[in-house]
């Protein structure tokens, strides 16, 4: 065969071989101190091969720091906890945590389940923070991400993939009984061959471990739970409740009615005339309101005892 076939069909091959591809777009939810460090190596490929990565902190972030030079971009959240306030509240967790006696199985997990539940408590109001600022959510929108990548320790990654309607990944398995990776992504972990985390046993399971496997399964998923999973979903309800009943307002828009702070007991009569006055108005009603629901509420509007008013106010189709 002469050079020049030779040389047209390795050509050919190595066009094969190195098939196009393109960059895309990453969406980061992180967490703090060493899982940041974890997740920023694979952060850090991405960029070498040109993807664009922007990671999503809150003001009062520690690890990752927006301030350091870096290839990453930032998109920052402002959130009402100050940082003196998250710093003393991530001391406190882990000195708890080194204090936890690990000689006394019971207590010891009992103490770990409180400590893991303050500091759920923390990661959802940030959660909240973000996914209700609605300028924010907006620009996220706009920028029209590939995907969510997120952390598992800290909730929220996959409310904003659904909010973005875009895939999300987690950059590790970490929970025990992968209790968020299956409540909050979906995620199936067959107890036949996927060994559970802290169970010491490995996917070559003897059937005595597979059951051994199982009793981790359902004590992770009935007694120790590393979240209050109970907050977790009224929470995603919620939001994605809301999210849902403004985008399906049409032309009409949407009616955000409150009456305000002061007026915090009001009457199931008056609440009734309310509620009827606004059932026959064309637009679906965002109405704040901290009581029993009632019986003659639209099918137009929805209660809810919290609204972000002012994110509310900057939709075009809110009157």
């Amino acid at each position: 065969m002469s050079m020049k076939w030779t040389s047209a069909l390795l050509l050919i091959q190595l066009s094969c071989y190195f098939g196009s591809g393109s960059c895309g777009k990453v969406l980061v939810w992180p967490t703090e101190f060493s899982h940041w460090m974890n997740i920023k190596t694979i952060l850090d490929e991405l960029v070498q091969r040109g993807h664009e990565v922007t990671v999503l902190a809150y003001s009062t972030s520690i690890l990752p720091d927006p301030n350091n030079p870096s290839a990453l971009k930032f998109e920052v959240s402002p959130t009402s906890l100050t940082e003196t306030e998250f710093e003393d509240s991530i001391t406190q967790l882990v000195k708890r945590w080194s204090d936890v006696p690990k000689d006394t199985f019971w207590p010891h997990f009992l103490q770990v389940q409180e400590m893991m539940w303050s500091y759920s408590d923390m990661i959802r109001k940030f959660c909240e923070d973000v996914v209700s600022n609605k300028k924010l959510m907006k620009k996220l929108q706009e920028s029209r991400f590939d995907v969510v990548l997120a952390d598992a320790v800290s909730p929220c990654g996959e409310l904003l993939a659904e909010l973005l309607k875009i895939p999300f990944v987690y950059s590790l398995r970490f929970s025990p009984g992968y209790a968020i990776e299956k409540h909050g992504g979906g995620l199936l972990f067959p107890p036949s061959y996927v060994p559970v985390v802290m169970s010491e046993l490995s996917d070559q399971m003897t059937f005595m471990e597979r059951v051994k496997n199982m009793i981790y399964v359902l004590y992770f998923d009935f007694w120790f739970q590393i979240w209050d999973m109970r907050k977790w979903d009224q929470f995603y309800s919620k939001v994605l409740e809301m999210e849902e009943f403004v985008q399906s307002s049409g032309e009409n828009g949407v009616v955000v009615f409150s009456l305000g702070s002061m007026v915090s007991n009001t009457s199931e009569e008056r609440a009734n005339v309310i509620a009827t006055a606004l059932a026959k108005i064309p637009q679906k009603v965002l109405w704040r309101f901290d009581g029993n629901k009632p019986d003659t509420l639209g099918l137009n509007t929805q209660l809810y005892k919290w609204i972000p008013q002012n994110d509310l106010l900057d939709i075009k189709r809110m009157l």
